[in-house]
């Protein structure tokens, strides 16, 4: 292990620390973390930053993103997944293999080969005690994957391409070798729990010993691709494939474009230096566990949502029709706002405020083309929800983001809200926030009709509140009860976070005594999220030492977890939430694209954005010495625990327990 050196330094007269250390974030990060079984349901695919290909190995057996840290055999390589999202996942597009001729389909895993780091993955498979196996190294650029092989003994090897290898249902696939010998397809399947369709194209070319290949592909169907190869011991064959959402051409294109001539150890060198640069956005001191999990979970943060813009600016939305971007904008997809709105995207509308501004403009764009809350069967990539994007937009417009056509976003907002479910309890807290969001940007744009209207539709939940959670009785512990999606009505009593003072109000004097036996009865589920905001209700009502005990017991201890997302385990799994391991969550527990990953990091730094679309925070001890946020190259916002344990910005001690988003900003 390798010596971690830590220093202070002063800055414009605030204390201040940062950390010196011989690995960079890149190489702290662990992709390993939430590999094994349901623990995450993660893979350690090679991607980049908000990359569309995510590179790596498809085990047997599998969990959710194609991988298990315990399984033993690998079927192949593929480009695309969706992390920790549930249902069966989504992804698995053109899964390459290559293997000796007479080889059985499914391959032995050499464990101790295996290696993963922000960017890379490296393992060696198909080899026993006497024979050697073959070494599998990949590496992706945003649009654009790359593979390595080293053969181990010369023979005759074949290399398959499956365009029909997806997690979810298959659709169709096609494919053609063109005359320069590279394989361009079009395939389609199904999006995260097969509520659409998603369709993409694929261009890939080989090289051996350096030297492009003129392939001469064959295949016994549309699905399946496949060329033979002669090798000798020690050659290295590489695999460049394009992704694109417009044709195989454009495919092509975005290959080169992206990855050129340049060799693979570049690429890697290159994917690399992309991750240390968006990590140095949020710098932390700590012991080198604790920012190896701190950057392991920002690396989550930083994959959804997608950037899916060719380099030339052509994408396809989610109706189909392909659309141009100017002036080097992204368009975005790959949603996961149902979950992620709470955490993820508030942490990069702090961080990275840029891109959030193209996010938002990607979700104005989705209002305008035919935006479903799940997805449409047009989708130009694997995707999952978009309830309460709305709330995000809102969100981001009160944090200075304002690159956005505000009033398309209402329109759209307020449209869907006509489509809303409000008939079982957490249907109604949920449309009322999406109606709380419509009247507030209808207020902020100065168009009280919309406002009002939104507004009376946005307390309609309370008459329901009063009858069903006021007063909590022997259902409240039942996962499910009274038709809920997920969780239990102890846990959905909190969610109306845009209604905090009368939530308050109603409870009365029990709101404190109520919260207290919440976590002592161990009715808080760490595992989901309806509930992930509530150790943060103490501080918000004035207890930060309250929330910065519970807080910390989910960040670092071993704890009790009782529930499942469809009920209450006969045997609690006792465990830490998050850890820096195969195994690196609570039993059940999907990252849900950042939004678990983006909870580590808040409740790290000692904030939580606990009411989306309010733009404050709360505030809590911080669980780290100090920490930098660079939001752009000019601005530095220096975070650091004093000796009484508070929080100070740019060395002034937050006394409240709230602050502002324009305060921790700006200092106004």
């Amino acid at each position: 292990m390798r010596q971690v050196l830590v220093f202070a330094v002063s800055c414009s007269g605030f204390l201040c620390s940062v950390a010196a250390s011989a690995e960079t974030p890149a190489e702290l990060v662990n992709p390993f973390v939430g590999t094994l079984a349901d623990f995450g349901q993660l893979s350690p695919a090679a991607v980049a930053p908000f990359g569309m290909v995510q590179i790596g190995p498809d085990t047997r057996p599998a969990n959710h993103a194609g991988y298990d840290f315990a399984a033993s055999q690998i079927a192949g390589f593929s480009h695309t997944r969706a992390v920790g999202v549930g249902c069966g996942g989504a992804g698995g597009d053109v899964r390459v293999m290559l293997s000796y001729v007479g080889d059985p389909a499914l391959a032995q895993i050499d464990k101790s080969s295996e290696k993963a780091s922000a960017g890379y993955y490296r393992v060696t498979y198909g080899g026993d005690a006497s024979v050697p196996g073959i070494q599998a190294e990949m590496t992706a650029t945003r649009g654009a994957g790359a593979m390595r092989f080293t053969v181990p003994r010369s023979g005759q090897m074949e290399l398959t391409v499956n365009f029909a290898a997806q997690y979810t249902r298959h659709g169709s696939a096609i494919w053609t070798s063109a005359d320069d010998g590279a394989l361009k397809a079009s395939f389609s399947a199904g999006t995260v729990c097969d509520a659409g369709t998603y369709h993409l194209h694929s261009s890939t070319r080989l090289a051996h010993r350096g030297r492009t290949v003129h392939a001469k592909w064959r295949g016994e169907s549309d699905k399946l691709a496949s060329t033979v190869l002669t090798v000798k011991a020690g050659d290295t064959i590489e695999v460049q494939t394009g992704l694109s959402s417009i044709d195989p051409a454009a495919a092509a294109i975005v290959r080169s474009a992206e990855m050129g001539q340049r060799r693979f150890d570049n690429i890697v060198s290159m994917a690399r230096a992309n991750w240390n640069r968006e990590f140095k956005r949020l710098e932390i001191t700590g012991t080198r566990q604790e920012r190896a999990l701190f950057y392991s979970s920002l690396f989550r943060v930083m994959q959804t949502p997608v950037a899916i813009a060719d380099p030339d600016g052509r994408f396809r939305g989610s109706d189909g029709q392909i659309a141009v971007l100017k002036n080097g904008e992204q368009h975005y997809t790959s949603w996961a706002m149902w979950d992620n709105y709470r955490t993820q995207m508030p942490l990069l509308a702090l961080i990275d405020p840029q891109r959030a501004q193209d996010i938002a403009r990607s979700l104005v764009r989705l209002y305008g083309s035919g935006k479903q809350r799940w997805a449409t069967q047009n989708e130009p990539f694997l995707t999952v929800r978009t309830e309460h994007s709305g709330i995000t937009l809102l969100d981001f417009r009160r944090k200075g983001i304002l690159g956005f056509d505000a009033q398309a976003a209402l329109n759209g907002m307020a449209a869907e809200s006509d489509t809303l479910a409000r008939g079982t309890p957490d249907e109604q807290i949920e449309a009322a926030y999406d109606d709380w969001a419509v009247a507030e940007l209808a207020d902020d744009l100065k168009i009280p009709k919309i406002a009002e209207r939104h507004r009376q539709l946005a307390v309609s939940y309370r008459p329901m509140w009063l009858e069903t959670f006021k007063n909590l009785g022997p259902d409240q512990d039942i996962v499910k009860a009274r038709g809920l999606y997920q969780g239990t009505l102890a846990q959905y009593r909190w969610a109306a976070v845009f209604d905090l003072p009368w939530l308050k109000v109603a409870m009365g004097e029990q709101f404190q005594p109520e919260l207290t036996r919440f976590f002592a009865d161990n009715l808080f589920n760490m595992t989901n999220q309806p509930d992930i905001h509530v150790p943060y209700l103490l501080a918000w009502d004035g207890d930060r030492g309250a929330s910065t005990t519970i807080v910390r017991r989910y960040l670092t201890e071993e704890v009790v977890h009782r529930y499942t997302n469809s009920a209450v385990r006969a045997v609690p799994f006792i465990g830490r939430s998050f850890d820096l391991a195969p195994q690196g969550a609570a039993d059940g527990m999907d990252d849900d694209a950042g939004t678990m990953s983006a909870w580590y990091i808040w409740s790290t730094l000692g904030l939580y954005p606990i009411t989306p679309g309010q733009p404050y925070y709360v505030v809590t001890k911080p669980q780290v010495p100090s920490a930098i946020i660079r939001p752009s190259k000019s601005k530095r916002i220096f975070l650091n625990r004093d000796a009484e344990g508070r929080l100070q910005i740019d060395g002034v001690p937050i006394v409240d327990t709230t602050i502002s988003h324009s305060e921790f900003t700006t200092g106004n």
